[in-house]
């Protein structure tokens, strides 16, 4: 039996969505004028950016794409070049909503839509790439990834979380706190 190299990012595909189920609950309050936690959405730009960019895209960029063109996966017109581009679209919602929500925390009028627009965005765009990583490109891996690279590969995801120590427990911990402030 092969060593699975993507259950990891799997894995971290959960938190990211907890996160996601965040911003939209929140945003849909915001919609109906009943949410206006600027902080939350500084958090979730936080978490964008530390959790899934910083430290589950570098894995998947890094590790995972790079196994796969060294494999013969072409890295352009190709499933990888798909997820850079949304990688990028996805950091392009991240940088208008933290804009946003930091003039709506300096108390500037007119950034609500703005919020509501790239969160809702962002959120989108996740849950559909998300699902693409996991019902297709991954078992894609899985299956034409030789079994003599799996090892380097799961050593080169220990070397990125060795990079940031604490970040996965800091992020798990953030989403909770949020979650119980949705189920008071």
């Amino acid at each position: 039996m092969k060593t699975n190299v993507t259950q990891v990012m799997v894995d971290e595909h959960q938190l990211i969505l907890r996160m996601i189920a965040l911003v939209e609950h929140n945003t849909a309050l915001l919609e109906k004028g009943r949410f206006r936690n600027w902080q939350f959405y500084l958090d979730a730009v936080d978490f964008i950016r530390n959790y899934a960019d910083r430290f589950h895209h570098a894995k998947e960029e890094d590790v995972l794409f790079t196994a796969l063109i060294k494999n013969g996966m072409p890295e352009k017109q190709s499933p990888i070049e798909a997820m850079h581009m949304e990688h990028d679209q996805g950091r392009a919602h991240v940088r208008a909503l933290e804009d946003a929500a930091q003039k709506a925390l300096d108390a500037e009028t007119g950034q609500t839509a703005i919020i509501i627009e790239h969160a809702r965005g962002y959120a989108a765009l996740l849950r559909g790439h998300i699902a693409k990583e996991d019902d297709i490109l991954y078992p894609l891996a899985e299956r034409v990834l030789p079994e003599e690279v799996r090892d380097d590969m799961l050593a080169g995801y220990q070397v990125a979380e060795e990079r940031t120590p604490g970040l996965e427990d800091k992020y798990r911990k953030m989403v909770e706190g949020h979650e119980e402030q949705v189920n008071k």
